[in-house]
């Protein structure tokens, strides 16, 4: 595995994961991961379908603690806090407040777009409507929406269209101030025009918030990420700048992944 990276020493580490491995069952799925996560950055997670790398990203914001039977060992520290996310003592609904989720399949609650993005608010217990007002604005304008939507938020989010959909879903885990921002192929289902929309916007929250991201297009992580993982069979062969995992790849697996010889 090669995880070398100039920028490591110039950005802040956010977070990082040290010799993690995850069964679901007795079904080892993921074996002794370890990158960093450069804060306000963008961590693109590539690899063949089966590789991990959904697996690696929901450990983030432990989601799988939601099935029976799933064991996490080493860590995924977020830092400075020095919080082990995986670890046994932490609560799961307490990472899930510090780790915003956007999942593949744009997925608004049956709400209002305003309730939509004030849920996360209530879960931390906030409750002031003018402060609760304010967050659902700013996390709308942050989601590059908010113009689109500022005279309907009242209105059904299911009124609005796929990409709409997935901005407000970014939104919506915008609006609790999360440290970090998970993203799980999150333009797969839109169209070419929304998905350049959400790719702009990535590259925009970049300067706010620490983003990984999964995807299957190469091209799109070429494109919006600082920093690259290549996942295969639940390993983590190769971790650089994004540039470099693409130019001059270090692994030999890698450079037959990213160069098309098999995916």
């Amino acid at each position: 595995m090669t995880t070398t990276s100039p920028l490591g020493s110039e950005a802040t580490i956010r977070a990082r994961a040290e010799g993690l491995s995850f069964w679901y069952g007795k079904f080892q799925a993921l074996y002794d991961v370890s990158m960093p996560i450069h804060d306000k950055q963008v961590t693109a997670i590539i690899g063949p379908s089966g590789c991990g790398k959904s697996t690696l990203l929901r450990c983030f914001n432990r989601i799988h603690d939601l099935y029976p039977g799933v064991r996490y060992e080493g860590a995924l520290e977020l830092l400075p806090e020095g919080l082990n996310l995986v670890g046994k003592g932490v609560d799961p609904i307490l990472v899930r407040l510090m780790v915003g989720m956007v999942f593949q399949k744009p997925n608004p609650f049956p709400k209002s777009i305003y309730e939509n993005v004030a849920s996360g608010l209530y879960v931390r217990g906030i409750r002031n409507r003018s402060e609760v007002d304010g967050r659902v604005e700013t996390a709308l304008k942050q989601a590059a929406i908010w113009d689109e939507v500022k005279d309907r938020l009242k209105k059904p989010a299911y009124e609005l269209s796929g990409g709409q959909q997935q901005r407000l879903c970014i939104a919506r885990a915008l609006a609790p101030e999360p440290k970090l921002l998970l993203l799980d192929e999150p333009t797969s289902a839109l169209d070419p025009i929304a998905t350049a929309k959400i790719e702009t916007l990535i590259s925009d929250l970049a300067e706010q918030v620490t983003v990984v991201i999964v995807t299957h297009n190469m091209g799109q992580a070429a494109r919006i990420s600082h920093h690259t993982a290549f996942m295969h069979l639940g390993k983590l062969v190769e971790f650089n700048e994004t540039e470099t995992i693409f130019t001059n790849p270090q692994a030999d697996q890698t450079r037959d992944y990213v160069t098309g010889r098999y995916g």
